[in-house]
């Protein structure tokens, strides 16, 4: 993802800063989702991740589809039930 893109982007509710998932938490998204898919709003994520993003208080992710970050509202996984912590 474009560095210059992802320093303009906020989260759409809380309008938290968002970062990039380092290797180690995209592996821990990625196992998640092998496991039992991960619910991003009402959407069950059943295939791996190439990207995703995590608000600054480690609360809410937002999937990245193709290098575009989906930051509908209602389009987050809740961060914390996988046990994301605050940047």
């Amino acid at each position: 993802m474009d560095k210059k893109l992802l320093d303009l982007l906020v989260c759409p509710v809380t309008r938290q800063p968002l970062s990039l998932l380092d290797p180690t938490q995209l592996k821990t998204l990625n196992t998640a989702i092998e496991a039992n898919g991960v619910a991003f709003g009402d959407d069950l994520q059943s295939e791996t991740l190439k990207e995703a993003l995590i608000t600054r208080d480690g609360k809410r992710l937002y999937r990245v589809d193709d290098g575009i970050p989906v930051l509908l509202p209602e389009a987050f996984a809740d961060a914390a039930a996988l046990g994301f912590k605050a940047a």
